[in-house]
């Protein structure tokens, strides 16, 4: 079964850190993108950040450009997302995705293999 799994999600106060881990399994690392996204509630999914597995090629919302590191080890099979400068805004769950092909805008449409989440709480 091909499937990717979330871990790291946690409880931080304002500007703290956290590093969420994204593990596939069932399939050749190498040939899928990798998002991101979180949704509170009532408000569009949006993509958070992206990297290509084939090349390395990354995509960050604009909001979390210079704080949050997306990055890959393939080795593990497992893509990181390493927010750091939290906001209490930022809480949310916190998906992690994976598509066939690379999009430089990271839509979730373009994700058809979802995790189940995991839950990030900053707290003010």
């Amino acid at each position: 079964e091909v499937q990717v799994v979330e871990s790291g999600g946690g409880l931080v106060q304002a500007g703290g850190s956290l590093r969420l881990s994204c593990r596939m399994s069932g399939s050749t690392f190498e040939d899928w993108t990798y998002g991101w996204f979180r949704r509170a509630p009532g408000k569009v999914r949006e993509g958070v950040s992206c990297i290509s597995g084939v090349d390395g090629r990354t995509y960050y919302t604009d909001s979390v450009k210079g704080r949050f590191t997306i990055s890959s080890d393939n080795a593990r099979n497992t893509v990181y997302l390493q927010m750091n400068n939290l906001k209490p805004e930022e809480t949310d769950v916190y998906f992690c995705a994976a598509a066939e092909v690379w999009s430089s805008r990271c839509p979730s449409d373009y994700f058809g293999l979802w995790g189940q989440g995991t839950q990030v709480t900053v707290s003010s």
